[in-house]
């Protein structure tokens, strides 16, 4: 027998509450967290009786799922399961962000959650993710009446209409992207970048990274590091490894401890692990089968140990002679 839990929002979190009501059909908790089943998911399949599930190891068809429980740090795998309106629960307080934003709505996402945001619901709560239907008249279509035909200058300012019109939304997608984003993700680099030099930091960096991202040998380790299986899924949400290291070695290559040959391939070497925590969402998004993402995500994790020191090798061919 199911039992129905309410999750609520954590300190600094967003969305929610949802109710989480598994039945025989829907009877799996998948947790998509780096790999591993985290503690979040354990604790709401223990109260509801239902099975935590490793998404990383083992695809769930969609129609098996209660619940998602993610780490991401705002990128697209915040919108993926919302899309599809499944109730998604992240361990990170972030709110609507990414290119799926517009998915992101507080009836089915809620962030920042902890062991104590996850309680019994009360009997006749309905869960997250339940359709409400409602019934129109039917209504003529503009320009119409009594079955008669538009004229041409009627289809044709509606036509040209439609057109202004979705031209308009992309303009404002783009701006709120630009809003939500970049603008943030700016002002994160300027923050880091005062840090270092304020606080002398970029002395204590520049011994340190230089050995590495300073050759060939060191970015190959950087990169082979980075894309072992059991740490890339780890390091990947949010990207935020790779952004605070990328803006360290480019921050030392503008003081000139790091030659600036090495850019393009120290880019690839800190990017390895980069996805690697949105395999089994993005194949979950194709509409992979079950054995298929069984099979794939290992497969894309242990690639990328190939993949990424073949790319900082490529890279770094391709970058002799630029800087001269």
């Amino acid at each position: 027998m199911y039992k129905t839990v309410k999750v609520q929002k954590g300190k600094g979190g967003w969305g929610g509450p949802l109710v989480i009501r598994p039945d025989g059909t829907k009877s799996k908790i998948v947790s998509i967290t780096g790999g591993g089943i985290d503690a979040i998911s354990r604790r709401i399949a223990e109260m509801t009786g239902a099975e935590a599930v490793d998404g990383f190891t083992n695809g769930v068809p969609e129609e098996q799922i209660a619940c998602v429980v993610i780490d991401c740090g705002g990128t697209a795998r915040c919108g993926v399961y919302p899309r599809k309106r499944i109730p998604t629960i992240n361990v990170l307080p972030i709110g609507p962000s990414g290119p799926l934003v517009k998915f992101i709505t507080e009836d089915i996402y809620v962030s920042g959650v902890t062991a104590e945001d996850i309680a019994f619901a009360a009997e006749g709560e309905a869960a997250a993710g339940a359709e409400v239907r409602t019934e129109t008249a039917a209504q003529p279509a503009a320009g119409e009446k009594g079955g008669e035909k538009q004229g041409f200058i009627i289809r044709l300012g509606k036509g040209v209409g439609r057109v202004i019109g979705k031209f308009f939304q992309a303009g404002r997608d783009t701006i709120e992207m630009l809003i939500k984003n970049i603008l943030p993700f700016m002002a994160f680099v300027a923050m880091i970048i005062g840090i270092i030099q304020g606080t002398g930091l970029g002395d204590i960096i520049a011994k340190t990274i230089s050995p590495f991202a300073g050759s060939l040998v060191g970015m190959l380790i950087i990169s082979f590091i980075c894309a072992i299986p059991v740490i890339s899924p780890i390091i990947g949400p949010g990207a935020v490894i790779a952004q605070v290291v990328g803006v360290l070695v480019g921050e030392q290559i503008g003081r000139g401890a790091i030659n600036p040959s090495f850019a393009l391939p120290a880019l690839f070497a800190i990017d390895a692990q980069v996805g690697c925590d949105f395999v089994p969402v993005g194949l979950s998004l194709g509409e992979a089968e079950p054995e298929t993402v069984n099979a794939g995500v290992p497969a894309v994790l242990f690639s990328r140990m190939i993949t990424g020191p073949i790319a900082v090798v490529i890279a770094y061919l391709f970058s002799l002679g630029l800087y001269q």
